[in-house]
């Protein structure tokens, strides 16, 4: 009985050679999972959403991005099974397509978590507002910035706990708001029965046709999101084998249902054509239309309870984003791509150097918050399209992988988890992704005059990661990697 214990106690304080600590369980990998995907694109953006394309129109896209990102989970999670590494998708990438693709993907995923974590803190801060409007904005700011880099330089492990608990709140207030919203269509909340006639309304359900459902296609890409971290997050992983599969086999469908059964709820108990369903922003919290449906049920202290849920989703991103972030910077380092000192790990498994450094851009990103809008502006631009690219970068690895792991004869049978549907998965999400990519501001091309101004703000990200790509390409002379000599080796193994 005493061998069982200590060999327990010996699994859960597993070091890697790389000095990082594998202490994320099964339900950390979970909830970071669904924390990353699950946040004000749910609680705000939604409402904007069905008043665009209706409510039918708003549940295709979604649905449709749902596939995308399945996929793409499913590529991520084949190769973050076999390899548990922390760079996850940027180290796939060097090895399985080109090192100059890595180093892009890396630099550009960084430089893109390290900018949310302005945006969140400028959002945090806004949020107490609505409780203290006489506190200047800075001293939340500070303090949350405190707050999530404490975090996540405890330990890995108090960044899982955090993040599961912060992630526990979002999905608890999905499943209430969902039932609750249930009960109101039928008469039980409210008084009124409200059944499905708002799905009769108009042109619903699906109003402003195709182009209308496309540009919803956009702003749900968006919303889904950061669903990528469990690959991140599989080089500390305890179990990576069994607790990678596993995430990515829960995640998918609690996330899809959560999306399309919010949706549904409030496309059939608020009318699309109501202006209430346009306060997507965060200082207009009254207006979510979580809290217009919690207020059709006749519910009070809505928009507080509703304000206290997005305040723990906007700090859930920003502690994720700087999680991710440090481990994509300390990865690079690793790898000979950043400057060395960042690949240092302190005796907690914590790469500090490169959490503080994150830290820091990060801090003087939200500075030009308030002494520049206009720089601010340009750096959140310049990060817009990173996710898409990332899981660009996802696809085509995986689509390298499973042919160079063919190439090399190795046995598909022995991988703990196969994605489904190779090669139709990744060749979907990848088309799928470039043209969201190419369509995220087309509306500035529909015009005689084109929109150069409109044009630039929208993917001015594109250029950046070419430019990084190709540069990195011209002075290192990289070359595709021939598919015998993808490296298929975990250097974090013990």
């Amino acid at each position: 009985m005493e061998a069982i214990k200590i060999e327990e106690k010996s699994q859960n304080n597993q070091e890697t050679n790389d000095g990082i600590k594998r202490n994320l369980k099964a339900r950390h990998m979970t909830m970071i999972a669904i924390g990353g995907s699950i946040g004000t694109g749910l609680f705000l953006a939604t409402g904007a959403s069905i008043q665009t394309a209706g409510p039918g129109g708003a549940m295709i896209a979604y649905g449709a991005i749902g596939i995308m990102v399945y996929f793409l989970m499913t590529s991520l999670g084949e190769m973050a099974t076999f390899i548990p590494v922390s760079g996850s998708f940027a180290t796939y990438a060097s090895r399985f397509v080109d090192p100059a693709l890595g180093f892009a993907l890396g630099w550009n995923y960084w430089f893109n978590w390290a900018v949310t974590l302005a945006v969140e803190i400028v959002a945090s801060a806004i949020i107490m507002k609505f409780w203290l409007p006489d506190v200047p904005s800075i001293v939340w700011s500070a303090l949350f910035l405190g707050l999530i880099f404490l975090l996540n330089a405890l330990s890995v492990k108090s960044y899982g706990e955090s993040e599961y608990w912060f992630a526990l709140i979002k999905v608890i207030t999905i499943i209430v708001f969902i039932g609750v919203g249930v009960l109101t269509i039928f008469g039980i909340f409210g008084g009124e029965y409200i059944g499905f006639k708002n799905f009769t309304l108009g042109d619903a359900p699906v109003s402003g046709g195709f182009m209308s459902v496309l540009s919803i296609f956009f702003i749900a890409g968006f919303s889904f999101q950061g669903t990528e971290l469990v690959g991140i997050a599989a080089g500390e992983s305890e179990n990576p084998k069994i607790n990678i599969p596993k995430a990515i086999r829960q995640v998918f469908w609690r996330i899809l249902l959560f999306y399309i059964g919010a949706i549904a709820v409030i496309g059939l108990v608020i009318p699309y054509t109501s202006p209430e369903l346009l306060g997507g922003d965060v200082d207009k919290i009254a207006v979510s239309p979580f809290t217009l449906v919690f207020e059709k049920a006749g519910i009070a202290f809505t928009a507080s309870v509703m304000n206290a849920v997005i305040l723990t989703s906007v700090l859930s991103c920003g502690t994720s984003g700087l999680y991710a972030s440090t481990r994509m910077l300390w990865s690079m380092a690793k790898d000979g791509q950043a400057p060395k000192f960042l690949q240092q790990v302190n005796q907690r498994g914590i790469p500090m150097n490169a959490l503080v450094m994150t830290t820091i851009i990060g801090g003087l990103a939200f500075l030009t918050s308030i002494f520049g809008d206009q720089v601010y502006t340009w750096l959140l631009n310049a990060s817009g399209l990173t996710g898409f690219i990332a899981w660009v970068g996802i696809a085509l690895s995986h689509y390298r992988f499973r042919k160079a792991y063919i190439a090399q004869g190795r046995d598909l049978n022995e991988l703990k988890y196969k994605a489904k549907w190779f090669p139709l998965g990744p060749i979907l999400a990848l088309a799928m992704c470039i043209i969201i990519i190419l369509g995220q501001n087309y509306q500035a091309f529909m015009t005689g005059n084109i929109d150069w101004y409109g044009a630039a703000v929208s993917y001015i990200g594109l250029p950046i990661f070419l430019v990084i790509w190709i540069g990195y390409k011209f002075i290192h002379k990289t070359k595709v990697v021939p598919l015998n000599e993808c490296s298929f080796e975990d250097h974090q193994q013990n």
